[in-house]
């Protein structure tokens, strides 16, 4: 699915030097597509706007944090390394409805997916898009 939109696949040499943002807004978009086609698939009945304010629920910061609180324990020492990257990264803002913390571990795991993305990892990439699904957010 995904792989289908990607323009070239980077080496994990090349991934790993990219700046931890330009991977979180990669693996935002990632996210945000997944999610939205989640929710449809689930309900071709909801409407655009149903369908939007579902993904909210997914794609806010609180809900991203969450969701790297169950799975870091799972990943990898180099996905753990991408993560840690994103999440340490300072913005230059921090949106008015998330807190600090939140934010940045929602960018962590936002560069995480965009890494793997990127790199062309897709098992492992569905595999987290999968549980991303699964974890009760709040």
């Amino acid at each position: 699915m995904l792989e289908d939109l990607r323009i070239r696949e980077f080496s994990i040499e090349e991934a790993r030097q990219l700046n931890p943002l330009q991977l979180a807004l990669i693996g935002d978009g990632v996210f945000e597509v997944y999610i939205r086609n989640y929710i449809l698939s689930n309900n071709t009945q909801l409407s655009a706007h149903k369908i939007h304010v579902k993904a909210i629920s997914y794609v806010k910061a609180k809900s991203q944090s969450n969701i790297m609180h169950v799975i870091e324990k799972e990943l990898t020492e180099d996905e753990l390394y991408i993560y840690k990257r994103g999440r340490n990264t300072k913005s230059a803002t921090v949106p008015k409805n998330a807190n600090v913390i939140d934010y940045r571990n929602a960018t962590g795991f936002e560069a995480l997916l965009g890494y793997l993305y990127l790199t062309g990892n897709k098992e492992r990439l569905f595999n987290i898009l999968e549980k991303s699904t699964e974890i009760q957010l709040t």
